[in-house]
């Protein structure tokens, strides 16, 4: 087989591509998928206080607040936020606190000082907070058991200011849930994986922990204030590292989510979450840029082989099948691990599709308008 210089240029730049791609699947996703799951501890250590923001929340409160509350854990509060909501959450919550002895309502009220978002609402909460740890969840979130807040409590080790769990969403029809599921399992791969790696960079606020102390410490929100997203993933970019720090993998640690149902509703989630990592720690931006940059030009490249000779095209398709024989060595089990078995099948083209989205999403999230609300 004789190659020009152009096809071998073009098929070295591809396999370079695999290769930096194989460091993220075989060196931080093969980690996670191979770590061990440890059992849910029987007894409890310390009190704790659960934090949700709501707004406008009336249904989703009605069908999974009983199930936070309903927790098997000997001591905790729910302090719930009731963020200027006119749906019905007030009413609802003021009937609640009165039947439920460890639930606590804030009350924000609209002011023309100043534009409330959420960061200022789970401000509140944690200032209302009676305990030191923190367990913080939505309230479109619902707990996959019982023991959620047994396996999410304080660990043993002192010097642990930070748990990160994982919520996936709930399963629905269409195009568009496989791809909300398909992305946060990813971005649950990702942020978990390199934890274990010793470089924790983001949590996700529907099922996450820390120190009220921390936060107080560390002066809340205040270097990011300015912007609507980020409570989550930039308190723990900023303040996380590899000793203070853990994850929870076990099922009944796991919080299900309810996704969006509509590609414009997802569109303006993607956005903020878009904003968010513009804040991230140097090292963090590089190696996440690092990895979409090289998949988006292994994808590049490999169109371009498509338009050389048909010997080319041979090794890009055998490159690209190898990338994909390496992938469905790792992530099925992780599917499983992070109940997504039944994505398992179609990984290879949601991956794409993902990618394409995402590409998308991000240019039009450069030119877009830049004033976002969480709720």
């Amino acid at each position: 087989m004789i190659l020009t210089l152009l096809e071998i240029i073009l098929l070295s730049a591809l396999a370079f591509c695999l290769i930096i791609q194989l460091y993220f699947v075989l060196f931080v996703h093969l980690k996670l998928a191979n770590a061990t799951i440890e059992e849910v501890p029987l007894s409890a250590r310390k009190p704790i206080s659960i934090i949700i923001c709501a707004r406008n929340e009336i249904k989703n409160l009605q069908q999974y607040l009983s199930l936070v509350l309903d927790q098997q854990y000997p001591e905790f509060e729910v302090v719930v936020v009731n963020d200027r909501s006119w749906d019905g959450t007030e009413e609802f919550l003021e009937a609640w606190e009165k039947e439920h002895s460890n639930l606590k309502v804030v009350k924000i009220l609209d002011n023309e000082k100043f534009i409330a978002g959420k960061k200022f609402a789970v401000t509140m909460g944690i200032k209302a907070a009676k305990h030191d740890w923190l367990v913080f969840t939505d309230a479109d979130c619902m707990p996959a058991s019982a023991n959620w807040l047994m396996d999410m409590q304080q660990p043993e080790d002192e010097n642990t200011d930070i748990v990160l769990g994982y919520s996936p969403y709930l399963k629905r029809r269409g195009l568009l849930n496989a791809l909300i599921r398909f992305e946060t399992f990813f971005t649950a791969v990702n942020y978990l994986g390199f934890a274990l790696k010793g470089m924790p960079y983001m949590g996700v606020g529907r099922n996450m922990a820390y120190k009220k102390s921390l936060f107080f410490k560390s002066k809340g929100f205040a270097a990011h204030m300015h912007i609507p997203s980020g409570d989550d993933d930039l308190f723990v970019n900023a303040h996380a590292n590899r000793y203070n720090t853990e994850i929870r993998l076990n099922q009944d640690s796991h919080v299900w989510s309810e996704p969006n149902r509509t590609w414009g509703g997802y569109l303006k989630q993607k956005k903020r979450h878009f904003g968010a990592g513009k804040l991230y720690k140097s090292k963090h931006k590089f190696i996440l840029s690092l990895q979409i940059i090289f998949q988006f030009l292994f994808y590049g490249f490999f169109v371009g082989c498509m338009f050389l000779s048909r010997e080319a095209q041979y090794a890009a398709g055998g490159i690209l099948l190898l990338s994909i024989m390496i992938r469905c060595f790792v992530y099925p089990k992780l599917l499983k691990r992070l109940n997504y078995s039944d994505l398992r099948w179609w990984f290879p083209i949601l991956d794409i599709l993902l990618f394409l989205f995402l590409s998308l999403n991000g240019f039009l999230a450069m030119f877009g308008k830049k004033k976002v609300s969480w709720k």
